[in-house]
């Protein structure tokens, strides 16, 4: 498995708007072949970074997302500059323990 960790920090004015895009994309990523799941998650302190989490089978799989026609789809019209409190982090993770359901 490998997951991909996108560290985005919205400003708070930003967070609705930042969330309605997501729910507005919902079931679009899970036509990708190789997708496992994606996971937003909201911080619950002031100051911490959104963190978008997709878990794909293989590297491969979101390699080949990312040059997709949805990908593109999904990335333009970003939100403004000034929605955010500096740059995303995107970090690659490859899987080497898991435990749950």
């Amino acid at each position: 498995m490998f997951v991909v960790a996108n560290r985005v920090p919205v400003l708070p004015d930003w967070a609705e708007a930042f969330e309605t895009r997501f729910r507005k994309r919902a079931g679009e990523i899970e036509k990708q072949p190789g997708f496992v799941r994606m996971q937003i998650l909201k911080p619950c302190a002031e100051g911490l970074p959104y963190v978008v989490l997709t878990t794909w089978q293989d590297e491969a799989a979101f390699n080949a997302w990312i040059k997709s026609e949805d990908f593109a789809l999904a990335h333009q019209n970003p939100m403004p500059k000034e929605a955010f409190a500096g740059k995303p982090v995107m970090e690659r993770h490859e899987v080497v323990i898991a435990s749950g359901n």
